[in-house]
């Protein structure tokens, strides 16, 4: 399959990952729409953004393992995978994705949205970020700017919003293209949402490769 990059594709996201090189990817988002939150998120009085979430086709457990094997094989080695979760998933723990792999949870940032959200307890306010890194794990020459904290503080604008209800913050996903890869490298998006990756690559002079996934969302129906 021809994969024309630093554009939206809506092809499935695995036929994407597997059509892509091994060791040809200088770094990986991965947002998945994680089954087991949105079966949670139908409270009864939720803002517009949870109910277009919550409408959302949502992932399997299964399907997400699979596409982090492809995202591991397509990785450089030292390269890094920046996965998107949840409380859920935080307290739950995600280790089952990455066996037999070689993959490893090296950091964590919390994404403060500045706006409260739902919950059965205390209100939703944050979005967590595994920085996971292929073997063999090193820092130095791999990670650039020392200047990203682990609690990043940014709103989505209601234009983004309204475009994707699950918009992540443009400004900490530059940070990090800008700390893990240079001019030029290739950054791949499976689950590219509203492709803000793609608009901070051509920002940035990076190369992009992503879809929205529709086509695997739908197979997680069938």
């Amino acid at each position: 399959m021809r994969i024309t990059k630093n554009t939206k594709l809506t092809i499935d996201g695995l036929k994407l990952l597997k059509s892509l090189e091994s060791q040809s990817v200088d770094l990986c988002f991965f947002d998945p729409q994680y089954r087991g939150v949105l079966d949670k998120m139908r409270y009864g009085n939720e803002g517009q953004r949870q109910k277009g979430r919550s409408a959302l086709v949502q992932m399997s457990e299964e399907t997400i393992g699979e596409f982090i094997r492809e995202i591991s094989r397509t990785l450089k080695p030292a390269h890094y995978l920046m996965l998107w979760i949840d409380k859920f998933h935080l307290c739950e723990g995600v280790g089952a994705w990455l066996d037999a792999t070689p993959l490893q949870i090296v950091d964590l940032i919390t994404w403060d949205k500045g706006k409260m959200g739902m919950g059965y307890r205390t209100r939703r306010q944050s979005e967590y970020l595994l920085i996971i890194q292929k073997a063999p794990l090193k820092a130095k020459g791999t990670w650039n700017l020392h200047t990203i904290r682990d609690v990043h503080c940014e709103k989505i604008p209601q234009t983004e919003l309204k475009l994707h209800p699950h918009s992540k913050p443009k400004g900490l996903q530059k940070l990090l293209i800008e700390s893990c890869t240079s001019k030029g490298d290739l950054v791949c998006d499976p689950a590219a949402g509203s492709f803000s990756v793609l608009e901070c690559c051509k920002e940035l002079g990076r190369e992009f490769v992503g879809t929205n996934l529709a086509g695997a969302l739908e197979r997680d129906l069938q």
